[in-house]
């Protein structure tokens, strides 16, 4: 029988420490993971911003945001462009805790839209703000767009329309904005863009390209269809979409994340000189000089060809 000496340390005292060292290591080692989480986060959400700007689906206005614990990180009141993750800003959830109602500094002024839409949706991850061109003229014309192809189904079954174009700078217009979306992933805001949500930040951009798509097919058909009724999906399509999204929207993201703004070439294409880089500037048309005379006029005469 092992005896321990007399006043020495009992067996509870031994594992004390032991235990005290194992908690401050636990401690440690969340702690770390939770700031490596975080930075690979701040990198998430500032490439998916970069992206949104690439698209063109932004110019010198938009935002990216991610759920982070009891907090937020989204993008600074400045071109998307050029966002890195080092100038991503992190903002408390609880609007309460924010004196006096006021948005730390460089934080853009709606991002009370993205506080109201985490309180109101639990399931929302992340956040993209955008002002797609299609979005502007769909808004002007519905209430409510429902889809007509497939990979629209991905916004929800249907994407409604906030019917109010003020600017949502504060909690009390911004929670009013959030109520137009209790379910779905898209929200059209008349005169003012769109938000759409995603479970991760590129999740949402890629839907917000989808959001773009919809909106232009909407019109697209609407103006092709004269007097004839435009077929919207059913919902059993629709279910059937939405049942593969989590499949095939991933999927769209790692395509968007690499496909080149206009004007620049794909990986592995060579970069022209006449070709510019900037996402904001169109490629030039390419004119090709013709002879009309010989379009028209293939085996007779015409201008500039030689009698036989």
């Amino acid at each position: 029988m092992i005896q321990r000496r007399e006043g020495g340390p009992g067996p509870g005292a031994e594992r004390e420490p032991d235990a005290a060292h194992d908690a401050a290591h636990d401690a440690a080692h969340d702690a770390a993971h939770d700031a490596g989480h975080g930075a690979a986060l701040r990198g998430e959400i500032a490439e998916a911003a970069r992206v949104l700007a690439r698209l063109g689906l932004v110019t010198a206005y938009g935002h990216v945001s991610a759920r982070a614990g009891k907090s937020m990180l989204i993008t600074p009141a400045a071109d998307l462009a050029g966002v890195t993750a080092s100038s991503v800003i992190e903002v408390p959830l609880a609007a309460a805790v924010l004196p006096a109602g006021v948005l730390p500094a460089g934080v853009p002024a709606e991002a009370w839209a993205h506080l109201a839409l985490y309180q109101a949706r639990p399931d929302a991850a992340a956040i993209a703000r955008a002002q797609p061109g299609g979005a502007f003229a769909v808004a002007t014309v519905v209430t409510m767009m429902v889809p007509l192809h497939g990979q629209a189904a991905w916004l929800g079954e249907s994407v409604p329309v906030c019917d109010d174009a003020a600017l949502l700078r504060s909690a009390d217009r911004a929670e009013r904005g959030a109520s137009c979306l209790p379910a779905g992933e898209a929200l059209l805001l008349r005169g003012n863009g769109a938000l759409t949500l995603g479970a991760t930040p590129g999740l949402a951009v890629a839907r917000m390209w989808l959001l773009a798509a919809a909106c232009d097919v909407y019109l697209a058909a609407m103006a092709a269809s004269g007097a004839n009724p435009v077929t919207a999906l059913s919902a059993g399509e629709i279910a059937s979409w939405r049942a593969v999204g989590g499949e095939l929207l991933p999927r769209l993201w790692e395509h968007l994340r690499r496909r080149p703004g206009p004007g620049e070439p794909w990986p592995g294409e060579v970069q022209g000189q006449d070709q510019p880089r900037d996402h904001r500037r169109p490629p030039a048309p390419r004119v090709m000089p013709l002879d009309l005379g010989e379009e028209r006029e293939p085996h007779g005469s015409g201008p500039g060809r030689e009698e036989p």
